[in-house]
């Protein structure tokens, strides 16, 4: 049992006579701190995203954090149900999250999407019918990362850049398939990334090997950060601000354009994991972070900053940190983000829809291994 350290104005209420002091102290010793465990990317429970909320509510994360859909999937597969209490993942996963039996029903008049972009207020495979499975609380856009030295805006345009003389042997990939191979789908001039026939495959199979060359290296998180920084790699696949965004801010000449062939959406949200024993303060949680002031603290994140789906958390984002609304294109009353989604730059990263999952793998490995 965890006991909270009384203030000093509760000290003297204790000398005060005892009386008193048994009432308080039998209150103080059932205050237990609830420990909630979450399922996530690296940084979601971190002092900068969670501290405000476990200071208010006598609770202690417990994460796990991992990288990819596929680990994420494979780690509560080998768990018992109610290992974790509170699951992100990338929204593409939702759906097998749910037909797994792996995620609890939600109501969703519990969460406040009227203040929400109408955009985000069902999102796609968040919902079976009309049955809530998880809430979005952040996305962002994938496109062509660069050294800005190297590499200007202009020549960021077009994914054809990854075959530029300049990016020969200095072009990264993050190591997950489906970021990767729907840019270069879109490249191959395929109009949807995901959803190709026979076809459309084979173009990405070839543009994608046309590529070998130029690569220097397949990376994971860290290596990705590192690589950029250091100049190593001059160009990215498979990436967008959610890194170049960090690296940006502590001065490093990275960004990330995204290009006329049009870019990605990665999106994350928080379901509650089945069998948990904190359901209500899983629920709170997610309220809490979807609410206009955890929106905000996430859009910020440390770990990777990300735009947010909350109009109101926009407000305040605007309010509070007007340099960061700008360096995301989250200003209110001028052309933003919400703009390029609606003009049709953007389309959502998904699974592939006329291939399995299996096949894109197999073949990101067969890239990787030529």
């Amino acid at each position: 049992m965890t006991l909270r350290t009384p203030t000093r104005r509760h000290l003297l209420k204790m000398t005060a006579g005892a009386a008193l002091a048994t009432p308080f102290l039998s209150i103080r010793a059932s205050a237990q701190t609830v420990n909630l465990s979450m399922l996530a990317w690296y940084g979601h429970a971190e002092p900068d995203i969670v501290g405000a909320f476990e200071e208010e509510n006598n609770v202690k994360f417990t994460p796990k954090y991992y990288t990819g859909g596929d680990n994420m999937l494979g780690l509560i597969a080998q768990s018992p149900a109610g290992t974790y209490d509170v699951i992100l993942s990338d929204a593409e996963y939702v759906q097998q999250l749910n037909a797994a039996g792996y995620i609890e029903a939600l109501d969703a008049a519990d969460y406040a999407f009227d203040d929400f972009y109408p955009e985000f207020q069902k999102f796609p495979g968040h919902w079976q019918d009309d049955t809530l499975y998880s809430v979005i609380t952040r996305f962002g856009f994938l496109g062509v990362a660069h050294n800005t030295d190297v590499l200007s805006e202009k020549d960021a345009a077009s994914y054809a850049v990854f075959s530029d003389a300049r990016v020969t042997g200095k072009l990264g990939h993050f190591d997950w398939h489906l970021p990767n191979l729907g840019q270069l789908s879109l490249s191959a001039g395929n109009g949807s990334a995901y959803d190709i026939d026979d076809a459309g495959w084979d173009k990405v199979q070839e543009a994608t090997m046309a590529l070998r060359g130029q690569v220097g290296g397949f990376f994971d998180y860290g290596g990705t950060f590192s690589s950029l920084n250091d100049g190593q790699m001059v160009a990215f696949a498979g990436i967008g601000d959610w890194i170049t965004g960090v690296l940006e801010k502590n001065g490093a000449k990275v960004r990330t354009t995204i290009p006329e062939e049009g870019g990605l959406q990665w999106t994350e949200s928080f379901s509650i994991g089945k069998g948990t024993q904190n359901y209500d303060m899983a629920r709170k949680w997610i309220q809490w972070i979807t609410s206009a002031e955890g929106q905000a603290k996430s859009a910020d994140m440390a770990a990777y900053p990300a735009l947010i789906p909350n109009k109101k958390g926009w407000e305040v984002l605007n309010a509070t940190n007007p340099a960061e609304a700008k360096r995301q294109n989250m200003v209110l009353g001028q052309h933003n983000a919400m703009d390029m989604i609606r003009e049709g730059r953007i389309q959502y990263r998904q699974l592939p829809v006329q291939q399995s999952l299996e096949d894109w793998n197999d073949f990101w490995s067969d890239y990787k291994g030529a």
